[in-house]
């Protein structure tokens, strides 16, 4: 493969690899243990020279823990792990990095306070006479974003990218190395569809010069477009290995939940109802958010859809209490909101679940129980006198989790020790601890499996029919045609439209994402926010 000089990617030795009849990495009955769960069981696994081969399976199959096995991160405590011929026994993430293993995980490994460019080197930082070659690094960094298509500036911080932005980075950083395996968990997550569309042409590159890549998503269209072979998962067993072309969709979701999923989107009928959140000519000081009116009724769900860094996220997050606001209004039940803060907001009934889980949702190092009722505990059902009523608070969240299936329910676990579906019932479970009216969702399905999503909708169901409202932000497009009673558009940080009935379509909403300037251009909504 040729990239640019200040990417290689080990194309010559990549290339001689895939003449070689061996497998690049073979697993043979691996297994792996954690306190109270076995993660995998004798699992086999097989990746070729120059194949994309696709894992799949619920959230808790194991995927995350096989990929960590193969990065270095875990040791399995049982099997035999061969890569490019040769056995391979204390792998560390180093090690692996420097067998040219690349891995981009779902959880990002990026430090807030640093610059792009500055992540994108960290730990192997360039130098002449001992002294930082910035100047090389700025080209490189240059020339790496513009081969991958990303719109990304090396000046900016981190902390101040939208979570789409950040995954490119945390892409990016593979690349920079000498790629010969190349794992991707849910890389386009947060991807807008042209910036998928670029990173398959990558992945297609990649194949033809011998890079074998691990890819895990649940989004069956990118899987039939880009696999050539597919393992699942279940419960932490190998079920099969298939190939792409021989599988039809119902047939994978059969094997990865052992059992059928009629219809991933369930019908859920309105109930309209009074206007529980209204939002009138909202201004945030940035101005992402730029003269905004919305409402969210009882009983219905209202969504919310845009382009990347359109000020969808920034819309809700305002609404909560979480962005500065410059002006506007923000009722309640018909009340207006003076000062809003998340404290006071949840107070009045309503309840955030940010997209980041990670980042903002989760204190990992806590218990599903301390994580789940974190929100209650001025409630009496969880404390009196400022004294917490634990034998209560453990029903009460075991109750909780078990409705939500989460699995193991093991409520004094550590969140951190959860996959990442796992961990978003975890921050579901917190909107079942009081008497919430507005739920406030902003990606709430970003990286979980198809059966997870299910369950998921299910929920949204059922505090529809309490009564609640629904606001519902996501950037699946097919999650909010299918969901949304009311759905709003924004564009360039503007809200475009409003559609009801027959006019929530895919040429409709696509319409107002890319709606022209005045010059007569195709304006896709502005990038590089939160």
């Amino acid at each position: 493969m040729t990239i640019a000089d200040p990417v290689q990617i080990g194309a010559s030795r990549a290339a001689a690899a895939a003449r070689d009849a061996r497998p690049l990495l073979e697993l043979s009955r691996v297994s792996k243990r954690f306190p109270g769960v076995t993660a995998l069981d004798q699992v086999d696994f097989e990746l070729r020279h120059g194949e994309v081969h696709v894992l799949f399976g619920e959230n808790g199959a194991g995927k995350s823990t096989l990929i960590n096995i193969i990065a270095g991160t875990y040791p399995p405590d049982e099997g035999a792990f061969t890569y490019q011929g040769e056995a391979v026994v204390h792998l560390t993430p180093h090690a692996a990095r420097l067998l040219g293993i690349s891995p981009v995980f779902q959880e990002f490994s990026l430090v807030p306070d640093l610059t792009v460019e500055q992540n994108l080197f960290l730990g192997r930082e360039l130098s002449r006479s001992g002294v930082l070659d910035r100047s090389r690094m700025r080209t490189r960094a240059l020339d790496l974003i513009k081969l991958l298509g990303f719109d990304l500036d090396p000046n900016r911080k981190v902390r101040d990218l939208s979570r789409a932005h950040q995954q490119m980075v945390e892409i990016a950083k593979a690349f920079l190395a000498d790629v010969r395996l190349l794992i991707l968990d849910e890389p386009t997550a947060s991807l807008t569809e042209a910036e998928a569309a670029k990173l398959f042409a990558l992945i297609a590159k990649l194949k033809a010069s011998g890079v074998g890549i691990i890819y895990v998503s649940h989004r069956m269209r990118e899987i039939k477009q880009i696999a050539d072979r597919i393992t699942v998962l279940r419960d932490g067993r190998k079920i099969a290995t298939v190939e792409a072309g021989d599988v039809s969709e119902n047939a994978l979701v059969e094997m990865m939940t052992g059992r059928k999923i009629e219809v991933l989107f369930p019908r859920i009928e309105p109930r309209p109802g009074a206007k529980l959140l209204e939002v009138e000519n909202l201004t945030l000081a940035n101005h992402t958010v730029t003269d905004v009116s919305f409402y969210a009724r009882a009983g219905e769900i209202t969504g919310v859809a845009g382009l990347v860094g359109c000020g969808k996220s920034e819309l809700v997050r305002a609404v909560y209490g979480l962005e500065l606001i410059a002006a506007g209004i923000i009722r309640v039940g018909g009340a207006a909101v003076t000062n809003p803060s998340p404290a006071t907001l949840l107070k009045q009934g309503l309840c955030y679940f940010p997209s980041d889980r990670v980042a903002e949702g989760l204190a990992l190092g806590r218990s599903v129980r301390e994580n789940a009722s974190m929100t209650a505990l001025d409630l009496p059902a969880y404390s009196r006198r400022g004294v917490l009523q634990r034998a209560s608070e453990r029903r009460a969240i075991q109750s909780i989790v078990e409705r939500l299936k989460l699995r193991p329910p093991q409520i004094e676990r550590a969140v951190a020790n959860l996959s990442g579906g796992n961990r978003q019932k975890v921050l579901l479970a917190r909107g079942l601890t009081r008497d919430i009216r507005v739920y406030l969702f902003d990606e709430p399905t970003v990286g979980i499996d198809v059966g997870a999503k299910a369950e998921v909708y299910d929920l949204m169901k059922d505090v529809l029919a309490t009564g609640a409202a629904i606001v519902l932000v996501s950037s699946e497009l097919p999650e909010v045609l299918h969901l949304s009673h009311r759905l709003y558009v924004m564009h360039r940080s503007r809200m475009v439209a409003e559609l009801t009935g027959s006019d929530i379509n895919e040429q409709q909403v696509l319409s107002h994402f890319f709606r022209e300037d005045a010059a007569g251009r195709a304006a896709p909504a502005s990038s590089g926010g939160r």
